[in-house]
């Protein structure tokens, strides 16, 4: 008989590695698996977890929910650093040169449902009706969110 853990551990090791991937584009690969630890966590904890019926798109719409929180604290953080670093020539030789442009910076420019949008579209090779089921957001929000994430990576890489 196999019991809930057993249960739950399986559920995991079937969506661990997808929702990694899915995670380091939200966050970058440094924070990736720690938002998709409490994401899994929070999710198995939660009360509504014994009736979900797609736990693939419970999960997913978890590490969204969860790499908001990670950005959101990110950027209190970031803020609270630089109010408290001292702005010394170094600093500000550094902040005048015009910083290369990349795809990772390119990416962190967008929200982070842009971004799960963007991976779910491009690398995972999804449509916006297949895209919009796994998150469990409407097919226009999807295609909305894909629009303003391209004229934004646009904009940065051009």
């Amino acid at each position: 008989m196999m019991t809930i853990v057993d249960d739950q551990t399986a559920v995991y090791r079937r969506h661990a590695d997808e929702l990694i991937r899915y995670a380091t584009v939200l966050v970058g690969p440094a924070d990736a698996p720690d938002v998709v630890t409490d994401a899994v966590l929070a999710a198995f904890r939660s009360p509504a977890w014994a009736s979900v019926g797609n736990h693939r798109a419970y999960l997913y719409r978890a590490v969204l929910n969860t790499a908001h929180s990670w950005r959101r604290s990110s950027q209190r953080r970031r803020g609270r650093e630089e109010r408290a670093a001292v702005r010394d020539a170094v600093h500000a030789t550094v902040q005048a040169q015009e910083p290369s442009v990349d795809a990772h910076r390119a990416l962190a420019t967008l929200s982070p449902q842009q971004r799960a949008v963007v991976f779910l579209t491009y690398w995972e090779d999804l449509t916006p009706s297949q895209i919009a089921e796994l998150l469990d957001v409407g097919e226009g929000s999807v295609r909305k969110q894909l629009a303003r994430a391209r004229e934004t990576l646009r904009s940065v890489l051009s």
